[in-house]
């Protein structure tokens, strides 16, 4: 692989980890698979899902008006997610919403769930962004220890 690739390839580490649903920790460990050097994808994935759900965050009240303009008055029940959430934080508050909330439904939809059922702004960026740290690093220790353990260590990448 040239230089280019690699480059793109790393490129695209902190792009995906910036859309939603595809989240840092569910990129990190398939770039790390792939062969990239874990160190620099995870700091890149980190700071890529990161920097759009403090986006989410700042942003959250156009956010709830864009919401609402678009739904435009029509009132509905709550959907299973939104029960969810409300459960989560009636038990657990902030950080557990923060916490758990990410390996549901994604750590923007998180964030914003956070702010609309009461949380403050600085705190919600607080719990996310160690949310996102945690399950992110939990899973690239997990996928480097289980290639270790499967063999594949010999190998420079999955694709050799």
């Amino acid at each position: 692989m040239n230089v280019f690739d690699t480059l793109w390839m790393y490129v695209l580490v902190f792009i995906l980890a910036a859309l939603p649903f595809f989240e840092a920790y569910g990129v990190i460990p398939l770039a790390i698979i792939a062969g990239l050097a874990p160190v620099p994808v995870i700091i890149l994935g980190l700071i890529g899902n990161i920097v759009t759900v403090l986006f989410v965050i700042v942003f959250a009240n156009k956010i709830k008006e864009w919401r609402q303009k678009r739904k435009s008055g029509e009132e509905k029940a709550p959907n299973k997610r939104t029960v969810r959430a409300q459960k989560l934080w009636k038990k657990y508050g902030l950080p557990g919403l923060a916490i758990i909330g990410p390996l549901f439904v994604g750590s923007h939809l998180t964030a914003f769930m956070c702010l609309t059922l009461g949380g403050a702004k600085k705190k919600t960026a607080y719990w996310m962004t160690a949310s996102i740290v945690i399950w992110s690093v939990t899973f690239a220790v997990l996928v480097h220890f289980g290639i270790d353990l499967l063999g594949h260590n010999e190998r420079q990448n999955l694709f050799d």
